[in-house]
């Protein structure tokens, strides 16, 4: 069967979603979801617990089968060419997927001889891949013996066994320390500049900051933001006003006349007290202006007022009214029976 050249799968687009919906009962995990994912690029999607990042990523995968909506990648459909589309997908979850009693060359054979390489190419494969992972030195030891870095390589490696167009990252460096987390990131960045398309779900604002070029935003199975990381900063506010008043005892009278002004955008002044300051985030010169005119007519002595760029964990926590958080999405149990069918 052909690839799906319907309008939903549009030229330079690796992954077209339109309309899609999940129920586990009478719960909603996808409620609508639109995405587009340009062929090449790293979409990063972000979203507090339980927003539906998972479950899309299984749909997609061709894991669990839609409740409602389309969806195209690499120009075919989830639901009409599942075949045809795993052949051209790889996949890492959060946890470490190999047989941890088979050695790491053992692994890759595997998986290219399930995916129809002949020996000789299986072979071949595997030796490509655990030299460019740097996992020649391990290769004959047991994936159970390697630490959380050489695992989350492994994985990697596996996933591009078939040379997949797309690679759908899920969370993936989820309970990694600092250095390691950055050994996969080198990685991912080495794949897309070998013109792979990946979608990456991550709760880590500094993953998504170094490798997407592209946000999608869900919470509660919407879709509630999508753009470049600076046009979302945007969005919420361009800076935000670090404002300390002399008296710490003016913090809230000069929180209060800042929420009078109605200029504060998305997010209005919050109080910060452990460091004596309130935030106002604003859109405008004009708008820092007229700040600084209403705690002079109200009289307030500042000690300071400087400027921030919003962090992207600001962006998030404004969207969403959640922190980030690490720990993978809640799905019932429905989605594991369903992924196993």
């Amino acid at each position: 069967m052909k690839r799906n050249d319907n309008d939903s799968g549009g030229a330079g687009s690796a992954v077209t979603v339109r309309g899609l919906v999940k129920h586990y009962g009478g719960t909603r995990a996808l409620d609508g979801v639109d995405l587009e994912v340009r062929e090449g690029t790293v979409m990063g999607v972000l979203g507090p617990n339980g927003a539906g990042k998972t479950t899309l990523v299984r749909i997609l995968s061709t894991l669990l089968a839609p409740t409602a909506g389309e969806a195209t990648v690499a120009g075919y459909d989830v639901l009409r060419q599942p075949r045809q589309l795993r052949r051209v997908i790889g996949l890492t979850g959060q946890y470490a997927s190999v047989d941890e009693k088979l050695a790491g060359w053992e692994n890759l054979y595997l998986i290219g001889r399930l995916l129809d390489l002949s020996r000789k190419e299986a072979r071949a494969r595997a030796d490509e891949l655990l030299e460019r992972f740097s996992l020649t030195e391990a290769a004959r030891r047991p994936a159970a013996t390697y630490s959380g870095g050489m695992r989350r390589r492994l994985d990697l490696a596996a996933s591009m066994i078939g040379r997949p167009e797309v690679l759908f990252l899920d969370e993936p460096t989820t309970g990694l320390d600092p250095r390691t987390r950055n050994e996969v990131w080198v990685e991912v960045r080495r794949l897309v500049g070998d013109g792979v398309t990946v979608l990456l779900t991550t709760q880590y604002m500094e993953e998504a900051e170094q490798l997407a070029s592209e946000l999608t935003v869900v919470d509660r199975g919407k879709v509630i933001a999508n753009g470049g990381i600076e046009e979302l900063k945007a969005r919420v506010g361009g800076r935000t006003l670090r404002i300390r008043p002399a008296d710490p005892l003016q913090l809230s009278p000069l929180a209060s006349a800042l929420d009078e002004l109605g200029i504060t955008g998305l997010a209005a002044a919050t109080v910060d007290s452990e460091r004596g300051a309130v935030l106002v985030p604003i859109l405008s010169d004009e708008q820092l202006t007229a700040v600084v005119g209403a705690v002079t007519a109200r009289g307030l002595t500042l000690a300071s007022i400087t400027t921030e760029l919003p962090s992207l964990d600001e962006v998030f926590l404004s969207l969403t009214g959640h922190r980030a958080s690490a720990p993978q999405d809640t799905v019932p149990a429905e989605t594991r029976e369903e992924a196993a069918a």
